[in-house]
């Protein structure tokens, strides 16, 4: 029987919004949103919070979930998926789905599809994008954008607004420009190979660490996705949470 975990890097020290795992969302700390919308998922074995920080860990015991289990790691980790390694290094799986501590409106359906398709055993690494249908997304570089070949395996992905529309004047935006979405499936040994290779020139660059598997030559499958919730990056992100929580 296959085994596939799912595990949410949560740290506490990050640059803009310190202490973000714990903040409250409508009265419930974040990090528990996470983990109820994880949970819903129906293809994976346990759930796993990946943590550097006490504060967390205490937060994610007193839920009193089945099936969900706190791993201590390293503080120094560069990246969330270098603490999802250490997370599971010495567990017999096959397969991680890496869930971003800050999503607590991810769909469970996502997760699902994801398990499905990196359980196949066609591709190295799963993720996902979502169209872009505000204009303004395709210069922002903080949307990070997502080009794939016609059986959905990622080519590129940019801060930059690619691909470039060098003569139409008047196309339509529709399913040209895709927003990638931060959530990845990685089999178990590609995911203990990916971190230990060091940044390619095109990671430094970009500061995209997907990158890095693509440059190793990884088969990395996209998921294209109507989805997408929101990520909690600020204190001002909070309210915007809530509004779509409530609706």
């Amino acid at each position: 029987m296959h085994k596939i975990v799912g595990v949410i890097p949560s740290r506490w020290g990050s640059t803009r919004f310190p202490g973000k795992s714990l903040a409250l969302i409508s009265g419930k700390p974040m990090i528990q949103w996470v983990v109820e919308r994880v949970k819903q998922a129906e293809k994976l074995d346990a759930v796993i919070v990946a943590t550097d920080d006490q504060r967390i860990a205490d937060c994610v015991q007193s839920l009193d979930l089945p099936e969900v289990t706190v791993a201590m790691t390293r503080p120094d980790h560069p990246s969330g998926t270098d603490r999802i390694a250490e997370a599971v290094q010495s567990l017999e799986i096959d397969a991680v789905i890496n869930v971003q501590g800050d999503e607590p409106l991810i769909d469970p359906k996502l997760i699902d599809q994801l398990a499905e398709e990196i359980l196949s055993n066609e591709w190295d690494m799963a993720t996902a994008a979502t169209p872009i249908t505000d204009a303004t997304q395709i210069t922002d570089p903080s949307v990070v954008k997502a080009i794939f070949n016609r059986h959905g395996q990622a080519l590129y992905f940019s801060r930059a607004a690619i691909p470039h529309i060098r003569e139409v004047k008047d196309v339509s935006m529709a399913g040209i420009y895709w927003r990638h979405i931060g959530i990845y499936a990685y089999r178990r040994e590609y995911l203990l190979k990916l971190v230990a290779e060091p940044p390619c020139e095109l990671e430094n660059l970009e500061k995209l660490e997907q990158l890095r598997a693509l440059n190793m030559g990884c088969r990395m499958k996209v998921i294209q996705t109507e989805d997408f919730g929101i990520g909690v990056d600020v204190p001002d992100d909070i309210p915007k949470a809530e509004a779509l929580l409530t609706r």
